[in-house]
């Protein structure tokens, strides 16, 4: 994964997290599950352009936050607008386990500021 990967990621999330709100804005029986789905997509979406904007070198393995980031929110977000708009989940435990892959996503970016850079 590249850092243009990453910012590109940013971008589908955060224009995922905006139709999600506007789908949220019109209410329904599942607005709230749909509102959460963008939410976390929003959170996301400048995290991923930060890390995509790091300069090289700067933060090693930066691309591995980012990719669980990505594949966190897809589970977590998918998941829940699924429900909401189809009835049906992804799979079972899909939300929980992106939550859980999103918490180690971030782990992973404050784990990777905290470990000095090798000299060039």
């Amino acid at each position: 994964m590249t850092a243009r990967s990453l910012v590109a990621a940013a971008g589908l999330l955060g224009a995922a997290g905006t139709a999600g709100a506007a789908f949220a804005a019109h209410g329904g029986a599942q607005a709230n599950l749909v509102a959460i789905a963008a939410a976390i997509a929003f959170v996301h979406a400048p995290a991923l352009l930060a890390l995509g904007l790091v300069p090289p070198g700067a933060l090693r393995g930066r691309t591995v936050a980012g990719g669980l980031m990505i594949l966190g929110t897809i589970l977590f977000s998918g998941d829940l607008a699924m429900r909401a708009v189809g009835g049906e989940r992804l799979f079972a435990n899909a939300a929980p386990i992106g939550g859980s892959v999103l918490i180690l996503a971030w782990l992973a970016v404050a784990v990777l500021a905290l470990v000095p850079r090798r000299p060039a």
